[in-house]
């Protein structure tokens, strides 16, 4: 099965850190590269620096690492890159492009290199706020949306749509490339290296101290 398919039936939901060979070799290429030279395979480095911002908007270094920190910004660019389909590639940059002519904007700045956290974390913030009503009324404009592209038609996403599109996505691959991450994996959640009895009804707590296992 195409690796792209393989993961995509995995589903791109908040939380979901299933343990697949591709998963493992593209999250350990991403531990491998060395953050001050690294040059998106992606996005432009424009972008580049604006989904590092982002990252860590979304996941802020506390008694843990930011998530630029673990080279979530690096991991996102690669899946983008090595496992979204081209329909997908270009949804996500129609959507990061209206979210980002929305910083532009409202900061009053010409250049994506200009942003900086503070410009970026009211869009975030305000791309996310949404009921739950409206959530779903969101997704329905685009399902509705990609139909339209799929069937070879002109359709245009509203913007404010797809900033949240954006937005919820970037969020998702964020939490999920953390989670995988090697020094989330050994120094935050619980770690086996060698499996040992399998408990089927253990309690957590005593087992892991609440912490949830490593993959």
């Amino acid at each position: 099965m195409d690796r792209r398919i393989a993961l995509k039936n995995l589903g791109l939901s908040l939380g979901y850190i299933v343990a697949t060979p591709t998963l493992i070799s593209l999250v350990q290429s991403c531990n491998e590269q060395n953050v001050v030279t690294w040059t998106p395979e992606f996005l432009s480095k424009a972008e580049g620096s604006v989904l590092t911002k982002l990252v860590d908007i979304i996941l802020p270094k506390t008694d843990t690492p930011s998530a630029s920190e673990v080279n979530v910004h690096i991991f996102v660019d690669k899946f983008a890159k090595d496992i979204m389909e081209e329909k997908e590639q270009k949804f996500f940059m129609m959507a990061m492009q209206k979210f980002t002519n929305k910083a532009l904007k409202d900061s009053g700045k010409e250049s994506l290199e200009d942003l900086t956290s503070e410009d970026l974390e009211p869009v975030l913030a305000s791309a996310l706020k949404v009921t739950k009503e409206d959530e779903i009324a969101n997704f329905k404009l685009i399902n509705t949306y990609n139909k339209a592209i799929e069937d070879g038609e002109v359709a245009e996403l509203d913007e404010g749509v797809s900033r949240f599109a954006f937005a919820n996505n970037l969020r998702g691959l964020t939490i999920w490339g953390f989670k995988t991450s090697e020094y989330i994996g050994e120094e935050v959640l619980a770690y086996l290296p060698i499996p040992g009895e399998y408990i089927g009804c253990g309690d957590v707590q005593e087992l892991t101290g609440g912490k949830a296992w490593s993959i």
